[in-house]
Order: C-alpha cells, then sequence, then structure tokens
C-alpha cells in the first residue's frame, strides 16, 4: 500500500501536462522539420540531375521528362532538351542490371555516357564507371558502337562492357527512331 500511496502523491504534485505538453511539442517539431528537409532533398536530387544532364547534353537545358510509350524495354525514362534527349536505360551485366544515362543529339551522335548504378565484380566490370578511356569510346558514335570493332571492352569484364554498349545504341536509336527489331540494340557478336 505504500508504494501506491507514494506513486499517488508523485503525481499530485507533479501534474502531467508539462512533460506531456513537451513530448507533443518536440514531435511536431520532428515532423516539421522532416517535411522540410524531404522537400529540400527533393530540390537537390532534381539539381543534380539537371546539372547531370546538361554536362551529358552540353546546351541542352532545360530538360523536360516525356513519357516513354516505345517498344524498346531497356529504356526507362526519356528527358528532352534543347538540340537533344538524355535517355535512361538499365540494361542487364554480368551481376546485375546496370543504369546508363546517354546523351545524343538530334543528329544520333552521343555526347556523353554516365553509369548510374551497377552493381558489377569489383576490379571488373565495376572499373566501367570510372573508366573514362572506355566511356570515351562512346563519345560521337552514331548507334553503331560494338565491342571489338569500335569499342575495346574492359579487360575481363567483356559482359559489361557489351551491356553498356548495347544502353548506348538503345538510346541512339530512339533519338534517330532505329526500328528495335533491326538489331541496333541487340549484343553483337
Amino acid at each position: 500500500m505504500k508504494v501506491g500511496k507514494k506513486i499517488k502523491r508523485f503525481f499530485k504534485k507533479r501534474p502531467l501536462w508539462k512533460p506531456l505538453s513537451a513530448i507533443v511539442l518536440a514531435i511536431l517539431v520532428l515532423v516539421t522539420m522532416q517535411a522540410v528537409l524531404q522537400s529540400v532533398k527533393a530540390e537537390m536530387e532534381q539539381e543534380a540531375r539537371e546539372y547531370l544532364m546538361s554536362n551529358l547534353l552540353l546546351g541542352g537545358a532545360p530538360f523536360r521528362e516525356e513519357e516513354y510509350t516505345g517498344e524498346d524495354e531497356l529504356i526507362t525514362a526519356v528527358y528532352r532538351g534543347t538540340g537533344g534527349c538524355v535517355v535512361e536505360t538499365l540494361v542487364d551485366g554480368y551481376a546485375a542490371p546496370i543504369a546508363v544515362w546517354v546523351g545524343v543529339r538530334n543528329d544520333g551522335h552521343v555526347t556523353g555516357v554516365t553509369i548510374r548504378d551497377m552493381a558489377e565484380t569489383y576490379g571488373l566490370g565495376r572499373n566501367a564507371m570510372f573508366d573514362v578511356d572506355f566511356l570515351v569510346q562512346f563519345l560521337r558514335t552514331e548507334g553503331d558502337a560494338a565491342v571489338g570493332e569500335n569499342v575495346d571492352a574492359i579487360s575481363g569484364a567483356t559482359v559489361t562492357s557489351k551491356a553498356v554498349t548495347k544502353a548506348v545504341n538503345a538510346a541512339v536509336g530512339f533519338v534517330t527512331g532505329a526500328d528495335v527489331s533491326s538489331g541496333a540494340t541487340e549484343w553483337g557478336g
């Protein structure tokens, strides 16, 4: 009985409204901050996307996303800008799908390639992400990129190299209107 009396006396002397109001205020501050930070994050992501697209297709800004309804299952998004497009593709690599963005002028010339995401083997296929010598081979190609012909594969990463080549050719095929069934986006030999 002594414990029960002590608890009653504790709450009689100390009203609960003060700590409860502090907890409610803290929750409101956290919810508000989360909403503000989410909008800031979305704005920063959009700015980073615009910056990257501007580098892939120089002089192409502003970009607007357009709905892609074509037949090529490799193309996941199209951003049309002045004088061309940035085409987002997703191709099967050795370990997992590879997300590749390709800048293509309206005349079909590739102006930039970047690998946005991949899970390829470290030290082999993953090198494609940062290998400037590999990526620069695609510049000024016109949908005719082929490993072993005008594109040198990364040593030990032929599947990854062919996947990136396929992504580039698919992007050019979209911009130029090449028929997907023509083989323009096929793996090749």
